[in-house]
């Protein structure tokens, strides 16, 4: 098995979130390689962790890494955004920490027959699990222009969106699009020369939008979160990682709504709605690497980390 090298993204600021140490059961639901994992393990005073990841290649890997604790931890394949349902299958109603980091593992990136790098040559695939019917060569190829359009405007931020999807729509009438070099060098090209100057690889934004849209990472991320939040016993901790504007906008909306879910005119003399807080904020204002950390991993330069205790 290939070396699923993970490194963990503020895990000092994440046990600071967590506290591992009072026990409990707690629940890595990105599982990844085990770093996080590992550091909540490390801590746990007496319980059991739970680690949840879609991708196989995830969990043998983290189940090896992290044999040495034993039955304190618990590998499941699935998707976070069922976590609600696979604990219950473990007879698990209620947590105190659950842990979301909502990137792609170094591993994905760096295997490239994944798919997921523009730097490699490999097929369009960028599938988190293998198992899944939709591969970024279906998007890429069989998508229409103006839907295509939309996912690299809307998961890419992407300025000159319609421009990338034409040039794909072009290049795919001659033959299929099938690897991520030849799509990166298509995206390249559409995108004009001052604006590829400066910044990030032309195909970030794009490769970035592909990928959300294969693996429903958007779809279903608020919903997730409110699963989450669910789980939590009283005075229970979630934190989540988030890599881009568009995740921590729906995580901080989704902590927002917790904290204050009064839907009563701001102007009203008192509440009527009756909607009480479930949750408060722990982090005011999201939590970023340090200048050290970017230094050794440069791939958490985008990160932030938010955190909400159950009431």
């Amino acid at each position: 098995m290939m070396q699923f090298h993970h490194v963990p993204i503020m895990l000092p600021e994440v046990m600071e979130l967590l506290k591992p140490e009072r026990g409990g059961l707690f629940v890595d639901g990105t599982l990844g390689g085990g770093g996080h994992s590992e550091g909540i393990l490390s801590r746990l005073s007496s319980g059991r962790l739970y680690g949840i990841d879609r991708d196989g290649n995830a969990i043998a890997a983290a189940s090896a890494r992290l044999a040495p604790f034993g039955d304190k931890f618990k590998a499941i394949r699935g998707n976070f955004f069922d976590m609600k349902e696979l604990l219950m299958a473990e007879g698990v109603s209620g947590v105190d920490g659950i842990l979301l980091d909502l990137g792609v593992s170094s591993h994905q990136l760096d295997t490239p027959e994944r798919g997921f790098s523009y730097h490699e040559d490999a097929p369009l695939d960028m599938r988190m699990d293998d198992r899944a019917a939709l591969s970024a060569y279906d998007v890429v190829n069989g998508y229409g222009v103006e839907e295509l359009a939309g996912i690299i405007k809307d998961y890419g931020e992407e300025r000159f969106a319609f421009r990338v999807a034409n040039a794909i729509a072009r290049e795919r009438e001659k033959q299929p699009i099938n690897s991520t070099v030849q799509l990166a060098e298509i995206i390249k090209s559409a995108i004009p020369a001052a604006n590829r100057r400066e910044g990030p690889h032309p195909a970030r934004r794009t490769f970035q939008a592909i990928r959300i849209e294969v693996n429903g990472e958007l779809a279903e991320l608020g919903r997730a979160v409110e699963s989450a939040h669910d789980l939590l016993n009283p005075g229970g901790v979630l934190a989540v990682i988030t890599f881009h504007s568009l995740e921590d906008r729906i995580v901080k909306q989704a902590f927002k709504k917790f904290e204050n879910p009064c839907t009563c005119d701001p102007r009203a003399p008192m509440c009527t709605c009756g909607k009480v807080p479930t949750a408060k904020i722990l982090t005011k204002k999201p939590l970023a690497p340090g200048d050290e950390e970017l230094e050794i991993n440069p791939r958490s330069r985008s990160s932030k980390l938010r955190g909400i205790q159950k009431l």
